[in-house]
């Protein structure tokens, strides 16, 4: 990423930014930024003798103008400034800064699937749990009424599968100037070019003994957050031979000197679901070797020094690649009963097993009014239901998912056999949980806005959602709080339980 300057050397100005750092490329091929700052534009002079405020020392550029037109420039360094004798180039602003200060390796970037959920909905669980129109619009494309069993018609699928999250080993540490808010996980379906599914996000955990090892939870049970559940299903049904599983590895972070935020990727990994004969995988344990850059960059390492500090012997070798950085994941293979419950879910989507039982229930629910309570099929009226508008707002917010897991957990307890084998009665049991629990959360104004990786935030949400599990528990619902003055919810909106599947369900595609 660095080299010393010499004298005559020509770089290519690709962009001329409007901050004073211009984009450069010199004669190796290293693309990267300088600041004009250190340079003086000498067009019509070149040749001539400097002056005492410019140095002997002198860099050549060609500048291609909007037109594609050539000009040779002649730009001579400054020496009113203190400039170094390398000057680094990157790939991005951030990694640049980063980098040269020795807070990451040169493999790091912004993270990919971390900008694409910046972007809109369209990378969200909440996006693919709603229901698909066929290209037509005139019908569901997921979401099919089997009159026989009263439910949903189960969706077999191209890919249907379950994958855990093992361990990441020897993760580069970023220099203390950065301190690190999250570790964690982003996995989607992806076939090289696109990303096909919503963006998972599985927390990892570390100890400061072992600091470049991250873990994961292989199940989550009891009051453990679904964040750090290792274990993922994934259903797809692309036809797209190349399709796989790309894993990111990623930090979200705080610079100690600015007080900026952001988030890097230390690495990613890509794993095929079929060979080449179009052959399922097997399923077992995979160690992925991560790959610097971003997922559209090949050959880039996460930290180059380690193979630069490698021997040329054989032995030697194996004990550097040991010390690459590597992702453990593991394919599971399912049980029918597995298949069945997965089979209740939208054709696309990954989530946290924890969870399935949820979205099955919201989708059981979805079903129901859309295609059996529903007055005509051309009906395009909204709909009331309260947990139909407000649920998926519960996956953009994983620690009331986790309290309504929590609720149902404990109403289950109560229930007998004969009440837990009838589909309608757990649905109406269901309705109500969800009533006294998370939908009151969602409008209080005690409850913080939920804000990703602020430990603060996280810390005083789970103590209001805790509190108000306990009194619901000890006062048999919520009711009080919805009644009682010392509660302030938020100003009431239609939005609150009004569902517009027109508005909200997938315009339907051909598959790929």
């Amino acid at each position: 990423n660095q080299f010393t300057k010499t004298k005559g050397e020509v770089l290519l100005i690709l962009d001329k930014k409007p901050d004073g750092w211009w984009m450069a490329k010199n004669t190796k091929g290293e693309r990267g930024l300088i600041p004009k700052t250190y340079l003086a534009c000498d067009k019509e002079g070149a040749g001539r003798e400097p002056s005492e405020e410019e140095s002997e020392e002198d860099i050549e550029v060609v500048d291609e103008t909007a037109d594609r037109t050539k000009i040779k420039e002649r730009w001579l360094v400054k020496t009113l400034v203190n400039v170094e004798k390398k000057i680094c180039f990157e790939q991005s602003n951030i990694t640049d800064v980063l980098a040269a200060m020795g807070a990451v390796p040169s493999g790091f970037r912004p993270s990919t699937l971390s900008q694409l959920l910046e972007e809109g909905n369209q990378f969200q669980a909440s996006y693919f749990l709603q229901p698909e129109f066929t290209p037509s619009q005139l019908a569901f494309k997921d979401l099919v009424w089997n009159p026989e069993n009263d439910t949903i018609q189960p969706r077999p699928t191209l890919v249907s599968l379950v994958l855990t999250l093992w361990s990441c080993k020897m993760i580069p540490l970023p220099g203390v100037s950065l301190q690190v808010l999250s570790r964690h996980v982003r996995l989607c379906l992806f076939d090289g070019n696109r990303v096909l599914s919503n963006i998972h996000t599985v927390r990892a955990t570390w100890q400061p003994k072992s600091p470049k090892t991250w873990t994961f939870s292989p199940r989550v049970t009891g009051i453990l957050p679904s964040l750090l559940d290792g274990d993922c299903f994934v259903r797809s049904n692309s036809s797209s031979p190349e399709i796989g599983i790309l894993f990111e590895l990623g930090i979200t972070y705080i610079r100690n000197s600015t007080g900026e935020r952001g988030e890097l990727s230390c690495g990613w990994a890509f794993l095929k679901l079929f060979d080449s004969n179009g052959v399922p995988v097997s399923s077992k344990t995979y160690e992925l070797l991560l790959n610097g850059g971003t997922p559209y960059e090949r050959g880039i390492e996460v930290d180059p020094s380690i193979s630069r500090r490698a021997s040329s012997g054989v032995l030697l070798q194996m004990i550097a690649l040991k010390k690459q950085p590597q992702l453990l994941v593991k394919l599971r293979s399912l049980s029918t009963r597995s298949k069945g419950t997965l089979n209740l879910l939208p054709e696309t989507l990954i989530g946290s097993m924890c969870c399935i039982h949820l979205l099955i229930f919201y989708r059981q629910i979805l079903s129901d009014a859309l295609l059996k309570d529903r007055i005509s099929m051309q009906s395009a009226d909204l709909i009331s239901n309260p947990i139909l508008a407000t649920f998926p707002k519960l996956l953009k917010q994983p620690d009331l998912m986790d309290a309504l897991r929590s609720a149902w957990a404990e109403k289950e307890k109560t229930l007998k056999r004969s009440e837990k084998r009838d589909q309608e009665f757990l649905k109406s049991m269901f309705s109500l949980v969800y009533h006294d629990c998370v939908f009151p959360l969602l409008q209080s104004t005690f409850l913080p806005e939920y804000k990703w990786a602020e430990e603060e935030s996280e810390a005083l949400r789970w103590r209001v959602i805790a509190e108000f599990l306990k009194e619901n528990q000890e006062k048999d619902g919520a009711l009080h709080s919805l009644l009682s003055s010392e509660s302030v919810h938020r100003a009431f909106d239609m939005s609150e339980i009004a569902y517009d599947f027109l508005g909200q369900a997938r315009q339907g595609s051909v598959s790929v």
